[in-house]
């Protein structure tokens, strides 16, 4: 499977994989999409909803930019952030070494977290600073047994043209089991079949305002 490394209208990279015709972020800019998504819509109401401890969980780790910028995000806070992240297929190292992120970020200080995210070992939970730990997992989502509870869900599959089975309501029902009460997932794909998925698992689904390219994204609460 072959991947490469492609620009996007901020500025920041984003990986595709052209015999899949898909690519891990959208062409309307990475950084900008994952903030919108993952951090705006995701983490700063689950920091708002939930004190102390925030356990996250990604589905899938990728190019490692959601788990930057949660990263970065959580920095002057006093939450211990515990960041689990699912992936079967990991970068080439070659592609890791040329990701911009830092410095389209502007905070090169940021870089040896970075690296550090990528480098570290897999199936274990390494310390990245005093308050935030990262697992990444290597495994498919089917696969996963979640050994603990999560206050929010970065839902960053493919698409379910891409990966159907990962956007059925037997995979939301695992996920809902695996989320404290509160907890929220979100994603960008706002699909019917999508939404009235996760409903049949259980979640409250709301349509919200979605990152540039897209009209809409979904925010899934459970009870």
């Amino acid at each position: 499977m072959k991947r490469e490394l492609v620009p996007t209208t901020d500025g920041s990279h984003t990986v595709a994989i052209p015999e899949m015709q898909v690519t891990y972020h959208s062409h309307h800019g990475a950084i900008r999409e994952s903030m919108h998504v993952f951090i705006g819509a995701g983490l700063q109401p689950a920091l708002d909803a939930f004190s102390g401890e925030l356990s996250i969980l990604e589905m899938g780790w990728g190019t490692g930019l959601n788990g930057l910028l949660t990263f970065q995000y959580a920095i002057p806070l006093p939450n211990e952030i515990h960041y689990h992240s699912l992936e079967q297929y990991p970068l080439e190292p070659e592609i890791v070494a040329a990701l911009n992120y830092c410095d389209q970020l502007h905070a090169p200080e940021l870089q040896p977290a970075f690296e550090q995210m990528h480098a570290c070992a897999w199936n274990e939970e390494v310390k990245i600073s005093e308050r935030f730990f990262l697992q990444k997992i290597k495994t498919d989502l089917l696969s996963f047994q979640p050994a603990r509870r999560y206050h929010v869900i970065y839902f960053d599959a493919f698409a379910p043209t891409a990966q159907p089975e990962l956007w059925t309501q037997e995979v939301f029902e695992k996920l809902f089991a695996a989320m404290h009460p509160g907890g929220l997932l979100v994603t960008y794909c706002s699909k019917g079949v999508v939404r009235r998925a996760m409903q049949a698992a259980g979640f409250i689904v709301e349509k919200i305002p979605g990152p540039p390219g897209k009209r809409e994204m979904v925010r899934a609460v459970k009870p």
